[in-house]
């Protein structure tokens, strides 16, 4: 086995994997390593909208995706207290379905199609302890492998796509420029005989301070969760003791008005119900000499905003033409600062407004009066519909539903 390549990548997931498929279709020598063997599930909304798809058929996976028959999604429903938005969500690149697809099929595909690129070696099983520096830059990683042996590798870049406790984002101290903590827990469970309303879509309820988000997903099942605020510890408490029971009374009692609670009554739940009680929102520094970030690695938001899979798709697409760009230039090491700080730009200009949005979400403010009366002139309006549910497969950005709602002020 080789020693030394172009790019090592730590973690082998969404990120990881589809970071290995654009550098090896570029023509780097790519070490794609992580510590599980797969297939194997993780925590994850595993939502994902048209956006995405169209980069999935772009990398070659799409059609592999479509044979889990997870069903497509084009109908989103939000339920603000009273006031419905609902709409199909607007196209994109040719694309109107979005999936919700779970990780044992997710991330199992991205590896296989990173395997067959011909520049790509993948070693699972090997779990990075260190990475290893020449004076002030990154060159390599140490690590054991399946037989618990030390080994080295060595390349010109490192790159952490290894999720929220990144240990080379550890390992390189890089810098944490913006960290808010999040005031909602999230629970949620996947439960078979879940019928949907007509026809399958996303659905997001939020009433008074708690929430409720339900996917369709592989198998005939569904995805429901359940998000409350940190301060109902006698709900956290409830939740250790008997999780599927609390979720369960959670989403019947506090959303009155839907139909969750009548179709989740015949509705069975066919694994250990998951979830995660403290969590922050964070940016890193996403690249510095010898390393960078991508995916949960450098960022993450509130997982309500079902963003996450773009942004490890997306944003190993951006290093990908980032490092092709300056790819086999003698003096690249002496341009690591641009590299880095184009890299730190295209990533900021391509996902901050959703981190913020995020962000925002994550304190669980309650529905203003202010922002109930936007709501529902959105909801009685198609074209401002068609705006708010764009924001999320970056149709459009924020300011043009604001500039829509205007018009609509102007003309009443």
């Amino acid at each position: 086995m080789n020693k030394t390549y172009d790019v090592i990548i730590t973690g082998a997931r969404v990120a990881g994997s589809t970071l290995a498929i654009y550098l090896g279709k570029a023509g780097f020598h790519v070490l794609l390593v992580d510590q599980a063997t797969f297939p194997k599930d993780t925590l994850s909304t595993h939502t994902f909208f048209n956006n995405t798809v169209a980069l999935l058929r772009e990398i070659g996976v799409m059609d592999k995706l479509l044979e889990t028959n997870a069903p497509p999604v084009q109908d989103i429903k939000f339920q603000f207290e009273d006031t419905t938005i609902e709409g199909l969500i607007p196209k994109v690149d040719g694309e109107e379905s979005c999936y919700c697809i779970r990780r044992t099929y997710l991330d199992q595909i991205l590896l296989e199609q990173a395997k067959s690129q011909m520049n790509v070696t993948v070693l699972e099983r090997f779990h990075v302890t260190d990475v290893i520096h020449a004076d002030d830059t990154v060159v390599g990683v140490e690590g054991l492998d399946g037989n618990n042996e030390k080994q080295e590798f060595l390349a010109r870049l490192v790159v952490g796509a290894d999720g929220r406790s990144s240990i080379i984002r550890k390992l390189v101290k890089s810098e944490l420029k913006i960290s808010i903590s999040a005031k909602v827990g999230i629970y949620f469970g996947y439960f078979s005989e879940f019928r949907h309303d007509n026809v399958p879509k996303f659905e997001v309820y939020k009433i008074k301070d708690n929430t409720a988000i339900l996917f369709p997903t592989n198998d005939n099942l569904y995805v429901i969760a359940g998000i409350f605020p940190l301060e109902n510890k006698e709900l956290i408490g409830r939740l250790k003791l008997n999780p599927e029971s609390c979720l369960r009374n959670f989403l019947t009692d506090n959303f009155p008005n839907t139909t969750i609670g009548t179709r989740l009554k015949n509705a069975e739940l066919v694994e250990p119900v998951k979830g995660i009680l403290r969590y922050d929102n964070y940016w890193y520094r996403g690249m510095g000499k010898g390393w960078a970030l991508v995916g949960d690695a450098v960022c993450f938001k509130d997982p309500g905003m079902a963003q996450g899979i773009h942004d490890a798709i997306c944003g190993a697409r951006i290093l990908s033409n980032i490092l092709s760009k300056y790819k086999g230039q003698s003096n690249q090491s002496n341009q690591s600062n641009q590299i880095s700080e184009e890299y730190q730009k295209a990533i900021e200009d391509e996902f901050m407004v959703r981190f913020h949005m995020g962000c925002q979400i994550s304190q669980n403010e309650r529905i203003s009066e202010q922002q109930n009366a936007i709501n529902k002139l959105i909801s009685s309006h198609p074209e401002a519909i068609e705006k708010f549910l764009g924001i999320y497969n970056y149709s459009n950005e924020p300011d043009a539903l604001e500039k829509e709602l205007t018009r609509i002020m102007q003309s009443i």
